[in-house]
């Protein structure tokens, strides 16, 4: 049983004149499966369709029993055909029943069949159907009938996603029709509510034509849309200098995918099979995001993006269709959407039109999410499925502060979703008001408000919010935007940009923390089984120290004249700290004997963020200016919990007298030697935590710029003495948590938590 070599492409035009006749889809899918077990010279050829719930159905079938269709049903990972739906991956086999993941189903009559090959219906990377054809025979099928195969599945899904086949476009679980309400849940990035209409980050390109008429003419279409889309990507890479070296760098990327090989051989062997030009483009592309979709590999999953991106533009090239909007020529109330995106992509939009953003695969570690939340823009990430039921132009809801969205929804919640956005604007205008006043309790004591930082964007919400300073600036942005490690020229001017933009107001730059899951793209890194407790931060900067000798090179030349202050992460032992003190030193004697001039004052701190720290403070804090307390790690750490791990996100809280009684020790020890504590993780951004920090005797804090209004609105309210002799007793209960006895205290006390 072997397909000739022109059976494709008779199938194609076949398939063709099959959706050209006036039948119901039923019918048609039954011609189809005949034709294909024709051209295969298969005894069996079946369909199956992903319903809602993620089950398959049996849809229709030539040389199964009859009686099978619409009944035989299996779950994704359920036998054979579930198996290929959860890996989007075709299996050939010689006898399929001898493979662990045979299922027999008694209706369908199929253990008379022994050699089978089956294959994914793909659309936009995403399952929505599997392809099957069997055998008596035990034999392994072909390349040649595998590329076939996948050819008529390929085509398949265009013929569904079109509408061809009605019925079972309005069935499958993508819901290809685009047109009904949806209520999607994620993560929530970034805090704001959005009401408006979708621009898809990278918009759909609509394929008419799928199958070839001549060959050689759609080799030689394909040849020239991938020059011209190389030259398209060099001019945007060599001309990227005024548009700002991040960009220029993200733009490198792009260059390497479209010179590459093996992407461009496929392409030109997918339209040997008999699609056209544009077809072999979604047809390669679709097959490559399912792949990458499913690897365990993050810095895989994040380069799907730039595919997606070259995909895009060879389409447009090739059908002459342009998008729908430019990014610095945005409608009102656009919410982009897309799969993923770097952030430079986003500092593109215009974002005075921009009002949220939605994301198919980022979380809150993302560099977007980062970004998004710096901008002040509601954003939500692990949108499962968001893309398919979007187009430019839906109406949408985003909120952001619980992570939902509702795709064109009803008159009813777009009317209570206005109320709440006019209410969080009437909110926001009172925080602005508070932005010159300073942050002080009702018994006097000043809070020093900083906001967390990694980005010149960052800059204008420390004017903008009123805070103090940036608490915690996080250096390792640059670099993971970056294609190569920036050179010290480009880290000097990215500094002084930082420390100009503040205008004299505290900048504390905390070293690279890379490691874990800050994965740069050009530094190669050990595989670890547990990398938030790995070789990472100040390990991997001991380890290598050039790398922490040229940022602190280029971090004292940036604040020649300046006072500058330089913090080290995930210090565990004091010798880690006094190894990178020594650093400095050495750095500053080389810069010294060259003649440069020094900063005019230089402090030195550590993040307190590793618990073993904690009981060797009395040996660290003679040795530095100041410490922070990175309260994400450190609660992590405390409670061995990942906190990337969402079956433990919320197990345990952070006002859990545990994380409290650690938190007061600390800013006891720093009264004692007289060192300057900071706390700079998440929990300085939440008002009720914000509320027990400062009870504990904290008088600094950092957080995201969104941030400030609320805490400060807390901070006016609030009396710190009284505070801590409600909390001081609750320190030695076994409560699992504080919360609810604390939230009932700023009640009583009249301390506003908004």
């Amino acid at each position: 049983m072997v397909a000739s070599a022109l059976g494709p492409r008779v199938l194609l035009r076949r398939l063709r004149e099959v959706m050209a006749e006036p039948e119901t889809a039923q019918k048609r899918l039954d011609k189809i499966v005949v034709l294909i077990a024709a051209n295969m010279v298969a005894e069996v050829c079946s369909i199956y369709v992903m319903r809602p719930g993620q089950v398959l159905e049996l849809y229709s079938t030539e040389g199964l029993k009859r009686e099978a269709v619409h009944l035989s049903k299996l779950k994704v990972g359920e036998g054979l055909v579930g198996t290929i739906a959860a890996e989007a991956q075709l299996l050939n086999l010689a006898d399929a029943q001898t493979h662990p993941a045979f299922k027999y189903l008694p209706e369908t009559g199929e253990e008379a069949y022994h050699s089978f090959l089956g294959v994914p219906i793909l659309r936009n990377g995403i399952v929505i159907g599997v392809l099957v054809v069997q055998n008596r025979t035990r034999r392994h099928y072909s390349d040649e009938e595998e590329e076939a195969l996948q050819t008529t599945a390929m085509v398949l899904a265009e013929i569904i996603a079109s509408g061809g086949l009605t019925d079972v476009a309005r069935d499958v679980a993508a819901d290809i029709a685009h047109v009904r309400s949806h209520h999607v849940k994620g993560e929530a990035l970034a805090d704001g509510i959005a009401l408006g209409h979708v621009v898809l980050h990278e918009p759909r390109v609509v394929v008419e034509n799928l199958i070839a008429e001549n060959i050689p003419k759609e080799k030689l279409r394909l040849d020239g849309a991938i020059e011209q889309l190389r030259a398209h990507v060099d001019e945007l890479v060599d001309g990227s200098d005024t548009r700002g070296g991040e960009y220029s760098e993200v733009l490198e990327t792009f260059r390497m995918f479209a010179h590459d090989r093996g992407w461009v051989n496929r392409l030109r062997e997918t339209v040997e099979t008999g699609l056209t030009a544009e077809a072999a483009v979604e047809r390669v592309q679709s097959d490559n995001r399912a792949r990458m979709m499913r690897t365990p590999d993050p810095y895989l999953r994040e380069r799907m993006h730039d595919l997606d991106d070259l995909a895009n533009r060879l389409l447009r090239i090739l059908t002459g269709q342009i998008a729908t909007a430019s990014r610095g020529d945005l409608p009102q109330n656009a919410i982009v959407v897309a799969r993923n995106m770097g952030p430079a992509e986003l500092l593109d939009y215009d974002r005075t039109k921009l009002r949220g953003v939605i994301l198919e695969e980022g979380g809150s570690t993302s560099h977007v999410a980062i970004v998004a939340k710096a901008l002040g823009i509601p954003a939500m990430g692990q949108s499962e499925g968001i893309i398919d039921v979007v187009d430019t132009g839906t109406p949408l809801i985003l909120d952001g502060t619980v992570g939902e969205v509702y795709v064109r929804p009803s008159p009813e919640i777009e009317r209570a979703y206005a109320d709440k956005a006019r209410f969080n604007a009437r909110r926001q205008a009172q925080f602005a008001a508070l932005r010159d006043t300073p942050s002080i309790t009702k018994d006097g004591v000043k809070i020093d408000l900083g906001i967390n930082a990694g980005l010149l964007v960052d800059l204008p919400h420390l004017r903008d919010s009123g805070a103090d300073g940036i608490g915690l600036f996080r250096t390792e942005l640059q670099f993971m935007m970056a294609q190569h490690f920036p050179r010290l020229d480009a880290q000097v001017r990215h500094y002084r940009g930082i420390l100009a933009a503040a205008n004299e107001r505290p900048v504390t730059f905390r070293t690279l923390d890379i490691g874990a899951d800050k994965l740069l793209p050009y530094l190669r890194q050990i595989k670890e089984d547990n990398p938030a407790m790995g070789w990472r931060a100040i390990r991997m900067a001991l380890d290598r120290p050039a790398l922490l000798r040229l940022q602190l090179r280029a971090l004292l030349k940036a604040g020649a004249g300046q006072k500058l202050r330089i913090m080290f992460p995930m210090i565990a032992e004091v010798h880690e700290f006094l190894a990178a003190k020594a650093m400095v030193e050495e750095e500053k004697h080389h810069l010294k004997v060259r003649g440069h001039k020094l900063p005019s004052e230089i402090e030195l701190g550590a993040m307190v963020e590793v618990p073993a720290l904690v009981w060797q403070l009395d040996q660290l804090l003679p040795e530095l200016d100041f410490i922070s307390i990175g309260s994400n790690d450190l609660v992590q750490f405390l409670y061995a919990s990942d906190r990337g791990n969402p079956r433990l996100a919320h197990r345990y809280d952070p006002l859990s007298p545990a994380v409290l009684k650690t938190i007061r020790m600390i800013v006891l020890a720093g009264e004692k030697h007289g060192v300057h504590v900071n706390l700079c993780g998440e929990m300085a951004g939440r008002p009720i935590e914000a509320m027990a920090l400062i009870g504990l005797g904290l008088t600094s804090i950092s957080m995201a710029p969104a941030a400030i209004g609320p805490v400060k609105t807390m901070i006016l309210s609030a009396n710190r003495a009284d505070l801590w002799g409600f909390m001081e007793p609750l320190l030695a209960k076994p409560d699992h948590s504080l919360r609810d006895v604390l939230s009932h205290y700023a009640k009583s006390a009249g301390i506003r938590l908004i």
